[in-house]
């Protein structure tokens, strides 16, 4: 058996494909060609998983087709379908791979008959907007301090409920009027439209509601009449709308002074809070507390300038007293200070002194012996020189002319007291003074012999 004479025997094998990739071509196949279409039908088998996903088949009389919303879609549908409910879809026609089993994606879901119904709401309001029913120039500011409260809507509803309970927690105070009337129904919108202005006709309240609860487009169709609308404009009051949900909206929200997301917050906005109203006037008396105290605070600190101004003599001399004193203080700052840095100075020098002073008590110790030598050798030469001078003495007093008068000498002198040593010096009768040893005597010479050949000394 040759292998290769088969295979040269036939044609290339086609591609062959998987089922996955079967199904995944079949998909794309049906999402290209199929583009997103507004699909009715009934409700059947739903199913709501744990993940948030809606699983349903979508039938009429002669066929079905499976459907699933996803969590992100089905979040957003203002209603929650039931079994045998008429719905319209917004879906893509796909194939779930996994299983090959056809089905729709959808998009989004609304009621049957809601399409008419939202090509109605249009047209009116664009009737109205041309009208200028909605400008802004038209609405009418809320009464800052709404004594009475009118509400249109039935008696039996809940919202009514959740607006008494609303408007007793915040402003028990205001009174309340309620205009009963039908929100849903064959009629309702006449109703609807006489009761408010009966209440714009007794002008009995300050504002008006006009509420109604939660529902489908149907059941909130009275609010999207035009003699609705209009009762609202020609209302001579300021109209509040709380209709439906937050993500519902009607004509007459539209045309309403004021939209409320619910009926709820229609109330809250009817009136405020006596506690905000208290909060408010507290914070007030705390402002004008704050700006009394600020007025106070300037005064008084004009008043402590004006009395720094007006200063006493006491003060006057306490002041100066301080400034004496403070004076004082940096005087002896100005004079301890550098004494004390001068004190220290020398206390530094000092020790430096005691560091680099010599040690003297050796050459002190020498020094007094050699003035015990000296001392001795003075004592010792002043004794042998009193012994010469006694010596000196002695052969002077020898010598002195006292002593010689005293052996009976004389000295002779002339009246000028000149010595007289040789006798030729004398003239007769010439007067001359003898000195002796006890005194003098004064002679007169009548005659001098000269010896001749010897000499007198």
């Amino acid at each position: 058996m040759h292998f290769d004479d088969t295979s040269a025997a036939h044609p290339a094998n086609p591609e062959i494909l998987s089922v996955s990739q079967l199904n995944q071509a079949v998909s794309r196949l049906l999402e290209r060609n199929f583009p997103l279409s507004w699909i009715a039908g009934e409700i059947s088998n739903f199913t709501r998983a744990a993940s948030g996903h809606w699983y349903f088949t979508l039938k009429d009389q002669n066929a079905q087709v499976r459907a699933v919303m996803f969590r992100g879609r089905a979040q957003y549908a203002d209603f929650n379908p039931r079994e045998g409910d008429k719905v319209e879809v917004r879906a893509i026609v796909t194939l779930y791979a996994a299983r090959g089993d056809f089905q729709l994606n959808v998009e989004a879901i609304r009621r049957a008959g809601v399409g008419n119904l939202y090509e109605a709401f249009l047209k009116l309001k664009q009737k109205l907007a041309d009208a200028g029913m909605f400008n802004p120039e038209r609405k009418r500011a809320l009464p800052v301090f709404p004594r009475t409260i009118g509400i249109v809507t039935s008696p039996q509803a809940a919202a009514l409920r959740d607006i008494l309970t609303t408007l007793k927690r915040r402003a028990p105070h205001v009174a309340i009027i309620l205009y009963p009337t039908a929100v849903q129904g064959d009629g309702s919108a006449e109703k609807i439209a006489a009761a408010i202005a009966t209440a714009s006709h007794r002008a009995e309240c300050d504002v008006l509601l006009v509420c109604r609860g939660g529902g489908s487009m149907e059941d909130l169709w009275s609010f999207n009449d035009e003699s609705v609308a209009q009762a609202i404009a020609d209302c001579s009051m300021p109209v509040i709308a709380g209709i439906g949900h937050e993500t519902d909206f009607t004509i007459a929200d539209f045309v309403a002074d004021l939209r409320a997301s619910t009926p709820t917050a229609a109330a809250e906005m009817a009136a405020t809070a006596r506690a905000d109203w208290f909060s408010l006037l507290l914070g007030h008396a705390e402002d004008l507390t704050d700006a009394l105290r600020r007025q106070l605070n300037e005064k008084t600190q004009t008043l402590d300038w004006t009395a720094r101004r007006l200063q006493s003599p006491a003060a006057a001399i306490m002041h100066q007293q301080l400034r004496l004193a403070a004076t004082h203080n940096r005087l002896l700052h100005a004079t301890v200070t550098p004494l004390t840095a001068a004190r220290h100075r020398l206390e530094q020098l000092e020790r430096r002194l005691q560091n680099h002073k010599p040690q003297t008590r050796m050459q002190h110790v020498a020094l007094a012996t050699q003035s015990r030598r000296l001392a001795a050798a003075f004592h010792l030469k002043n004794g042998i020189c009193r012994q010469q001078l006694t010596a000196l003495q002695a052969q002077l007093d020898l010598l002195a002319p006292q002593r010689t008068l005293e052996r009976g000498y004389a000295i002779l002198c002339d009246e000028a007291g000149n010595i007289l040593r040789q006798p030729a010096a004398i003239a007769p009768p010439q007067r001359l003074t003898l000195t002796l040893a006890g005194g003098s005597a004064h002679i007169e010479v009548a005659e001098v012999t000269i010896q001749k050949d010897k000499k007198i000394i």
